[in-house]
Parts: C-alpha cells; structure tokens; sequence
C-alpha cells in the first residue's frame, strides 16, 4: 500500500472485544495478519480470543501498563518502515488509513487524523481537547486542529527516535507531536471523521484532568522553555514595579515584597533561558544523531 515500505498498524487495547470484532475484519481487507499488531494491555474481558481469532500479531500485558507503554511495546517490535496507530474503540475507520497513507506518501513525516469538532466526546473532552490545541498552536506558531488524536501515520524511524520520551499514559500523542515540530519534521493534519466509541471510556475526567494540566507545561518546556518562562517573568517584573509604584506613593519607600517580585522575575527568566539553551542542545544532539 506504501510503496517501497513495510507496514505495521498498532491497536492497543483495553477491555475493547467489541471493538475489535468491528474494526479488525476491515483492518484484515487492507493488510495480512503479520502486518497488524495488537497490544492488549491488561484486558479482563474476551479481547486476546477476539484478536487470536483474527490471526493478528498479539503481546499481552499481564496487567494495565497503560496506553503510551502499549503503544510503546508494539513500536518496539515492529520492523517496519511506517506505523499505523489507532484505537481499538471503533471510533477510527480504517477505511480512512488509504487517505492518510496517501497525505504521508507526499513527503510528510507524520499524519494525524485531525477529528471534527462534533467527533469529541461530551462537552469536558472537547473543551479540553480546544485548550491544548489552542496552547499547542501557540508555542509553535503553527496551527494544530487536534494535538491528541490517537489515529495517525509516522515514520517509524524517527518515531522510535523519541520512544523513551514517551510517557506510560493517555499523553503520548501529544508528547510525540511537539517532539516530532521542535525536531523540524513535517507533520501534517488530515481531517476524519469519528464514531462514538464502543464500550466506557477509561478516561477519568478528575485523575486525566489533573494530568492534562500537567502536559500542558510538559509541551511547553518539551517545545520551547523560554516561551512559558518569559510570560511569568514578566507578569512578576510587572507586578514588583507596580507595587514599588503603590508603596513609593504610598509609604515613600522600597518593600521587601518589591525586591522579592523582582528577584523572582529575574531568576524565573534566568531559569527559562539555561533550560531553553538545554532544550536546543538536546535536540542538536538528537539531530546529529539522526544523520549518522
């Protein structure tokens, strides 16, 4: 389907028998059974039958490592040159994979299936999902229509150049695509449409939420540490010259609390930019190590 390229297609799984008997028998109309990996990630309900049914490539976790380990164990044993990620939830087509393959065939190094605004689920998940998106364009000045796609199409190459990067949980997607823009590669987003999952999210809204928030800064210091430094930096210089400002009226004196403003703002700007000068090394690193 690629030309002069091996592929693989990785489903990682949880608890999603159902899903499988949905998208696999179309997954088996596009590729053989070698060509199509299933991980299935500590499931307690009939998933393992289900995909040793269907004559895929198989690694069982004997318990819940998570979805970016999962993701993580079917990249490492693949040998192909291009990787195929999508949920086993039915929410993706693999009726769109020949699209994105063919987005991916024109140079680009990464495709993902951008969803539709209609496509997320529940109201939280897609005010979630517009905030990362909207913190993500900015950092890296490129418009990003959907940073947590899990559907997407990369090179296998320099994916696995940036696998020990990649956390355990639900937060490779976006771990993946700021790497894969601070590195220079092209990535390129394809919108598709999605179907309502089958079966119960294993998002939890209180414990992924805290996460998420937690990404959000994980993305900006992965991508460029000076562009969420500078901003507190400057909101701390802004706030010591303005109470300097009130007591000097005031009081007709320079506080403590002034000077520690203003300490604060230089050394918070100070740590921003030895971080982004380590940030830049690393990825020069990287980068040397890719053309070897």
């Amino acid at each position: 389907m690629v030309r002069n390229n091996t592929v693989n297609v990785i489903v990682p799984v949880k608890n999603e028998a159902e899903g499988l008997r949905l998208i696999l028998p179309k997954l088996r109309e596009l590729f053989d059974g070698n060509e199509i990996i299933v991980v299935n990630d500590g499931s307690t309900d009939d998933t393992r039958n289900v995909a040793e049914s269907f004559g895929v490539r198989l690694i069982n976790h004997s318990y819940s490592r998570g979805n970016g380990a999962a993701i993580k164990a079917g990249a490492s044993l693949s040998n192909a040159d291009v990787l195929i990620f999508m949920d086993g939830d039915g929410q993706h087509r693999p009726e769109d994979i020949p699209r994105l393959l063919e987005r991916f065939e024109k140079g680009n190094d990464m495709v993902v299936a951008a969803r539709e605004k209609t496509s997320h689920a529940g109201a939280f998940r897609w005010g979630g999902n517009w905030f990362y998106n909207k913190f993500a364009s900015w950092m890296v000045g490129r418009k990003i229509p959907d940073l947590t796609s899990g559907f997407r199409v990369v090179n296998a190459r320099k994916f696995k150049d940036f696998i020990y990067m990649l956390p355990n949980g639900f937060s490779y997607p976006t771990t993946i695509t700021m790497a894969f823009f601070r590195t220079g590669y092209s990535v390129w987003y394809e919108t598709c449409d999605v179907k309502n999952r089958i079966g119960k999210s294993h998002i939890s809204m209180v414990r992924d939420g805290v996460k998420f928030m937690l990404i959000i800064f994980k993305v900006g210091v992965l991508y460029s540490p000076i562009k969420i430094f500078a901003p507190i930096s400057l909101a701390l210089f802004f706030f010591g010259v303005s109470y300097y400002g009130y007591t000097y009226v005031n009081e007709t004196r320079f506080t403590n609390m002034s000077a520690l403003l203003l300490s604060m703002s230089m050394l918070v700007f100070l740590m921003g930019l030895l971080s982004e000068q380590i940030n830049n090394l690393s990825y020069a690193v990287m980068s040397k190590h890719n053309k070897t």
